[in-house]
């Protein structure tokens, strides 16, 4: 079996200790496809290593899987469509072998439900983000009755006691510190498919971080919906889990997202900028749109001067401060004059990166249900245009880091000799190497530089 973190320390896991010797899987192949946020990504290897606990094996395609499941983000448009569709490419896989059981999970799985099944009986089982603990359970149930099952309950009164699961972490891994949002955004479904927000225990935080050490793990990205509204039971912020995890482990690198600017205070920047031999200088920040009236529909409790506000402040405690955000084009409501609102807020503020989406109405949001929605064409028209405005801006930006010296911490060397490793400021570096590069941290002299690529030469 594949080596898995699992410990019994203050019993931290919620699973019933029966399954986890338990060989429900009797070496079957599981395949997992995922599509989502980095949440989607954890939680997958979540799945694997409870389901490798219960002796299913992981398989690289459906053919060889006796157990599938799609773990599903609904955040954006029509995501239930995209579930029906790729259960419908395994109907000849189920015509020639019964006994493969099929299962949808994630935000689909939350907030779709029983309808999933009923709307297509191909799928055996469905649960929510609230039961991947319980997983082998239910797949042990699906397997032995042959009944189909639906898991999608919230435990909104339990504590959010979990272990970081990681089957084979590498250099860098994800570790999770708060889920849920109370944000209710009225564009988003997170809080209807992820349920309200928690924190986990400072102390396991902790204690995970220094497993993973163990591990060989070199660099963490703490993970949450809002990680910056972190609050333990004991009342420590985000800030001062932030410090804790650079004074009190010998992680070598901490990065974390995602941010929401209400909650992104002065204390933070601080924290940053005291510890920046560890904490990275990049920083995921939303905004959504520029313009202040459509932030007041969007429930951002926010105002497009207050963001700037806190961006400028921002710059000048953490001067080599890299930022990325994220952007929506065509909220309900918005006008041409909005839409520049939200492109000059790309231009005055400078993002490396952006990461913009057209909106999508999501079910049981408000935004759904108000009637001056924007015509596709319009938000598709918009869309490519920031696209054309930033992708100018990014290749000026980058361009500071040709003749730099980054350091680079390297995660993978394929066999041509290319390593990969990414920067304090996240960006994906290659350049020529050997296999004993991987896990240090190397200089690199950058070359050519594009907004999503650097390359250079290592540093002898």
């Amino acid at each position: 079996m594949t080596d898995v973190n699992v410990t019994t320390e203050e019993n931290s896991l919620n699973i019933p200790k029966n399954y986890l010797n338990n060989d429900v899987g009797l070496g079957r192949g599981v395949y997992i496809s995922t599509y989502g946020c980095q949440m989607n990504v954890n939680d997958t290897e979540r799945m694997h290593s409870l389901l490798e606990m219960a002796n299913f094996s992981p398989v690289q395609t459906p053919e060889e899987a006796s157990l599938i499941i799609i773990n599903a983000c609904s955040v954006r448009e029509k995501p239930v469509h995209k579930v029906y569709s790729e259960v419908g490419t395994f109907k000849k896989l189920k015509e020639k072998n019964p006994g493969l059981k099929i299962g949808v999970g994630g935000c689909v799985g939350q907030q779709e439900k029983e309808n999933l099944i009923k709307n297509q009986p191909l799928i055996d089982f469905v649960f929510g983000t609230d039961n991947i603990d319980n997983l082998p359970n239910l797949v042990s149930q699906v397997f032995e009755t042959g009944t189909k099952a639906v898991n999608a309950k919230f435990e909104h009164r339990a504590p959010y006691h979990v272990e970081t699961l990681v089957r084979n972490p590498g250099v860098s891994t994800f570790v999770n510190i708060t889920k849920g949002c109370d944000n209710f955004c009225t564009f988003c479904i997170v809080p209807y498919t992820r349920g309200r927000e928690k924190s986990r225990p400072l102390s396991h935080i902790l204690l995970d971080v220094r497993t993973l050490i163990q591990r060989g793990v070199k660099e963490v990205t703490l993970l949450g919906q809002n990680v910056n509204s972190y609050k333990s039971e004991d009342g420590h912020d985000f800030a001062d889990l932030l410090k804790k995890v650079a004074l009190e482990t010998d992680i070598e690198r901490i990065r974390y997202t995602t941010s929401h600017p209400k909650d992104f205070n002065e204390k933070l920047m601080h924290v940053m900028a005291d510890h920046q031999d560890k904490i990275c200088e990049y920083v995921h920040l939303p905004f959504q749109a520029g313009s202040t009236k459509i932030l007041e529909r969007m429930n951002r409790n926010y105002t497009r001067e207050e963001y700037i506000a806190k961006i400028n402040q921002m710059k000048k405690i953490i001067p080599n401060l890299v930022l990325s955000t994220d952007i929506i084009v065509g909220f309900p409501g918005e006008t041409e004059e909005d839409f520049n609102d939200t492109v000059s807020m790309v231009e005055e503020v400078g993002y490396e990166t952006i990461f913009a989406f057209m909106y999508s109405p999501r079910p049981f949001t408000k935004a759904a249900k108000f009637e001056d929605q924007v015509a596709e064409e319009v938000k598709n028209r918009r869309l490519n245009y920031l696209f054309d405005v930033h992708d100018k801006l990014a290749f000026e930006l980058v361009a500071k880091y040709k003749d730099q010296t980054l350091n680079v911490l390297v995660e993978s060397v394929n066999e041509q000799g290319k390593a990969f490793g990414r920067s304090t400021q996240n960006k994906s570096v290659y350049f020529l190497g050997s296999n004993d590069l991987i896990g240090k941290t190397v200089p690199v002299r950058i070359m050519t530089a594009t907004p999503n690529v650097l390359r250079g030469e290592l540093v002898q």
